[in-house]
């Protein structure tokens, strides 16, 4: 799909489908999401540049992410979004800049685009080109980050109190556990968040980059008022993403802590199990030896014609069971 915008007074517009190559060639902004071959020719006869690939796009190289071919430069970040259930997705999305053009090239849909669309298309304050547009959608991709960590920080600190709460072993005997952990759903949360904390580093590195390479672009140009108000915003964005990594990296080491504490509980309630297990077997081992026992019959057995003989094997057989609890509880082992 084709998306043409244009400047209408002070503010974006939206051009209606379908339109002209000469609306093409005046364009401040081409979003191609998920191109087709006749939208991709199109605006390459348009602008005369030549759009990359989808597998070109997806080259991870820092020689095919970010260069400079026939006066277009050509830039290329990976961002995220939260897709169906929540879940992290991960997509390269290329920035062409030409003159005073803008081209986009995406195949997922970032939050960032069509919220920024939508405050572009009230009055602005500031001059708007290609290069600003260009500026002011790489900030609003940064504030989603920012957005995006602070949900992650939230879930991080829910799912903290909720591994390590210890309410039910206050002196408040009105305050108890209604019902026992779900460490699995914890487990799966504790990874789906690391997950999304891992895809946001690599979008922040590659929007960094990005921005340097802008920042280089702009240094060889001829700095009117307007460039130089775009160079220090993108100096902020740089500062942005580099405070936004450290608190990834941050939020990283808080989810492999919880992660491993997750691991710990998990494992604790195995061995609690098993101790129970274990206690129940040790408990019921001597009233067995001594039922197998009287169980025999033969003949030279006393008790088999003494008529106490039945209450007392079972009483044997409750004391037998007894001893080993009280033994336990005196060693502690209970």
């Amino acid at each position: 799909m084709l998306t043409v915008y244009g400047i209408e007074k002070d503010h974006l517009m939206e051009h209606p489908k379908g339109c002209s190559a000469e609306t093409l060639s005046s364009a401040v902004w081409l979003d191609l999401v998920e191109p087709t071959d006749a939208e991709e020719a199109e605006v390459e006869a348009a602008l005369k540049i030549d759009i990359p690939t989808r597998g070109e796009l997806a080259e991870i190289e820092a020689s095919s992410r970010l260069y400079q071919d026939d006066g277009a430069a050509f830039m290329t970040a990976n961002l995220i979004r939260r897709g169906e259930d929540d879940r992290p997705e991960s997509s390269p999305v290329t920035f062409i800049i030409k003159d005073n053009h803008l081209v986009t090239i995406r195949y997922h849909h970032p939050q960032a685009f069509p919220v920024y669309v939508k405050q572009a298309m009230k009055p602005q304050t500031s001059v708007m080109s290609g290069w600003s547009v260009l500026i002011s959608l790489i900030e609003a991709v940064v504030d989603r980050g920012a957005d995006h960590l602070e949900r992650v920080g939230a879930i991080v600190d829910e799912t903290s109190k909720q591994v390590f709460d210890t309410s039910f072993m206050r002196p408040d005997k009105t305050r108890r556990r209604k019902k026992p952990k779900n460490l699995e759903m914890l487990l799966g949360k504790v990874g789906e968040e690391g997950d999304f904390t891992s895809k946001m580093r690599e979008s922040l590195l590659s929007i960094g980059r990005m921005a340097a390479f802008m920042q280089a672009v702009i240094d060889q140009m001829k700095l009117s008022k307007e460039m130089k108000e775009n160079k220090a915003r993108l100096k902020v964005i740089q500062r942005d993403v580099i405070s936004l990594s450290d608190h990834a990296g941050f939020l990283n080491g808080k989810i492999s802590f919880l992660l491993d504490a997750v691991l710990g509980m998990i494992s604790i309630e195995q061995n609690g199990i098993i101790k129970i297990f274990s206690i129940a077997s040790v408990i019921f081992l001597p009233p067995t030896l001594v039922a197998s026992m009287y169980g025999m019959n033969f003949k030279a057995m006393p008790e088999l014609g003494w008529e106490l003989g039945y209450p007392y094997a079972l009483v044997l057989m409750v004391l037998s069971a007894i001893i080993p609890i009280y033994y336990f509880r005196h060693k502690g082992w209970l």
